[in-house]
């Protein structure tokens, strides 16, 4: 059965949500919330036929005013959605958005949130709602979490106290209360330009290519060097932005290959006293380094990367448009002029850049 978490607000399992779609359930529930893997989505929408919507009305149906523009604002890709309308009995209409998300550690959370929370508040709004996953322990639990962190501005720990009070036995995995932790950080949002997602963004990719996932070219950074179909409001909004913050330019053909925007910073490191001996310049080898400033930029890995595209584990970073070499590769990790490591990395040598503010 679905326990009452707040009003028009439910949790529960794959049971509680085929109770409601047999009409044997909770009849006030309108809205249902799968947070399953992809292979129980497909056997559950098998199970009870719908009539999907089409990708290209999901900001009208749940996204829409003030809420997460699926496209735009986050990494996640429409398609990975699955909305749908479904009739339970004669009279009960029910909406339902289903998320593909394993129980592991390594799962992707972030990037559903928001997503999840507009369509959780939504749903309250026009009815009522049941938020599940399988055993109606971890991921179900981990979105509630969330929700309640931002709609009622509690810390992680006091968000998933008060949801045990209303379900005692709700338990995120690990992977999941950490990402809590950075959504917590983040001021209750997923800021994709926060340093605390950047490192959690190539913490994932790195994980998948070692694992042998591949690389998910929809997880790559938009090429900043290609035109965009932009509208004049956000338009005027970026011509502001730009003149504060640096643009970075291959130094032979002037491509632009990477904004400020997609730098991830780095603690700097001891030095050179963080090398190799035989790594070090000459001198004495127990003196830092009067050099404070790292000789190369890390950014996020771009669409323009073709090898790290390609699934290579290192590799030369080559303009896209006149091939100069820009700098470097390695999901290992490249060790920063200022002693720093850097995993993964890709590097752009500051002297084979221009930087400009337009």
């Amino acid at each position: 059965m679905p326990y009452l978490v707040r009003e028009n607000l439910f949790i529960g399992n794959i049971g509680a949500a085929a109770e409601i779609l047999q009409n044997d359930g909770v009849q006030q529930v309108t809205h249902i919330l799968s947070v399953l893997s992809s292979a129980s989505i497909s056997f559950f929408s098998e199970w009870r036929s719908g009539l999907t919507i089409p990708v290209k009305e999901i900001r009208k149906v749940h996204v829409g005013d003030g809420g997460v523009d699926v496209g735009a604002k986050s990494a996640l890709s429409p398609e990975k959605l699955l909305y749908s309308l479904e009739y339970a009995g004669h009279d009960l209409k029910l909406v339902r958005m289903a998320v593909p998300l394993r129980d592991t550690e390594n799962e992707d959370l972030l990037d559903f949130l928001d997503v999840c929370i507009d369509f959780i508040d939504r749903s309250r709004k026009e009815g009522c709602v049941l938020v599940h996953c399988f055993a109606g322990v971890s991921r179900s639990a981990a979105v509630i979490t969330a929700y309640l962190m931002r709609t009622e501005h509690l810390s992680q720990e006091d968000a998933l106290e008060s949801l045990r009070q209303s379900c005692e036995f709700v338990c995120p995995n690990d992977g999941f209360l950490e990402q809590l932790k950075m959504f917590e950080e983040m001021g209750f949002k997923v800021d994709q330009s926060s340093p605390v997602y950047k490192r959690f963004r190539l913490k994932i990719l790195g994980e998948n290519h070692f694992s042998g996932l591949g690389i998910d070219s929809s997880k790559l950074g938009a090429d900043p060097g290609m035109p965009v179909e932009i509208s004049s409001e956000v338009e005027e909004d970026n011509k502001v932005e730009n003149i504060r913050s640096p643009t970075y330019r291959c130094k032979k053909c002037r491509r632009v290959v990477a904004l400020q925007e997609h730098v991830v910073d780095h603690i700097p490191g001891e030095g050179e006293t963080s090398f190799e001996w035989h790594k070090r310049r000459s001198g004495n080898p127990f003196k830092k380094s009067d050099e404070s400033e790292c000789s190369s930029i890390f950014i996020e890995p771009l669409r323009w990367m073709k090898a790290v595209e390609e699934g290579a584990l290192e590799g030369k970073l080559s303009c896209a448009h006149c091939d100069a070499r820009l700098g470097y590769f390695n999901w290992a990790g490249i060790q920063c002029s200022c002693g720093s490591w850097i995993t993964p990395a890709f590097q752009l040598q500051k002297g084979r850049v221009d930087i400009s503010s337009v």
